[in-house]
């Protein structure tokens, strides 16, 4: 583990989106805190400078003075936490674009949910691969950007190889309204960020065609057991569905309408099917094919999940979908 001191570590987030704005300010307004928030477009960061907001991404909220902004790859050099902050299908990348100006000491943590689509590896595993001597973290959980620019009260996890250094950064990291837990198992963390997107689009799906609560509920809980049965068989803690990265992620995701990938689903009911939707910036889309083919690769029986994929992939309307479901055999739940 890096000797990391809490009093002053130097953090760079790199992603300038809603998400990364967010958790760079909430790890600015710890006092003594060194964070500095890489922008991809020169003309954000100094948007971000001058008025202390980034109103591309977080419309109206004001940002800590403490946090810093640039485009300056350079920033990279003394880093000794790294934050990965944009779409998991740009993870590969944009650690070969930055890689090569980190600092080798430095910890990086992967912030998006989803697995490579090409490979259906984790996101921890591609960016081990391509920065290799790097310690790789994963933070995810219930939290939407714009609770935690606010200061609403968010928890969430980080999840580490070694025990120390998860401690370390969900330390680093936390904020005044901001939790972070730390965890070891980060192939459960990351499979339950990447599989609740999934689950959202589905009850997004129930909403948009009308199927009511209940069917949702079913979801939601049959849902988890699918993901416990994934998580389990990439070697990961079945338990760590039922904490925040699980349950409580899937909870905010599948009943929350500021969730994209919810509102995804509910344009997919409406239409009663797949209509060209799968362009949109929603992590589900691309991980609901992935989860799919690596589980049935694996032996593991996900239904819902290879539905939605089916769904999305235009194999598959909304009322075929739900009556082989339906008709599925009956087991002991």
């Amino acid at each position: 583990m890096n000797d990391i001191s809490k009093n002053g570590p130097k953090i760079v987030v790199v992603g300038a989106g809603a998400f990364g704005t967010a958790l760079a300010a909430v790890a600015a307004s710890t006092e003594g805190s060194d964070v500095t928030l890489l922008a991809r477009r020169p003309e954000i960061a100094e948007a971000c400078r001058d008025t202390g907001r980034n109103e591309d991404a977080l419309p109206g909220i004001d940002l800590p003075p403490a946090l810093k902004h640039t485009a300056d790859v350079s920033v990279l050099a003394d880093a000794e936490v790294v934050l990965f902050v944009m779409p998991s299908q740009a993870h590969r990348d944009a650690a070969r674009q930055y890689g090569p100006h980190i600092n080798a000491a430095a910890t990086i943590v992967t912030c998006a949910k989803g697995m490579e689509q090409a490979t259906g590896r984790l996101l921890t595993d591609v960016l081990a691969e391509e920065l290799p001597g790097h310690a790789v973290g994963v933070l995810s959980g219930p939290g939407f950007a714009v609770d935690i620019a606010k200061g609403l009260p968010t928890a969430m996890v980080v999840a580490a190889a070694d025990g120390q250094t998860a401690t370390m950064l969900a330390e680093v990291l936390s904020g005044p309204t901001f939790r972070l837990y730390p965890s070891q198992d980060r192939i459960g963390v990351q499979l339950g960020g990447a599989l609740k997107n999934v689950l959202a689009i589905a009850c997004g799906i129930v909403e948009g065609a009308g199927l009511g609560d209940s069917a949702r509920a079913a979801l939601i809980s049959r849902g988890l057991a699918e993901m416990s049965r994934f998580i389990a068989a990439e070697g990961g803690e079945a338990d760590t569905v039922r904490g925040l990265s699980g349950l409580g992620d899937l909870v905010l995701t599948a009943t929350s309408h500021q969730s994209r990938n919810l509102r995804f689903g509910i344009a997919l009911g409406k239409d009663r099917g797949a209509s060209g939707r799968k362009g949109e910036l929603v992590e589900g889309a691309f991980a609901a094919s992935v989860a799919a083919r690596v589980a049935h690769d694996l032996g593991v029986e996900m239904p819902i999940t290879e539905a939605v994929a089916a769904i999305i992939d235009g194999k598959l309307d909304v009322r075929t979908a739900l009556e082989q479901l339906m008709t599925r055999p009956i087991t002991q739940e």
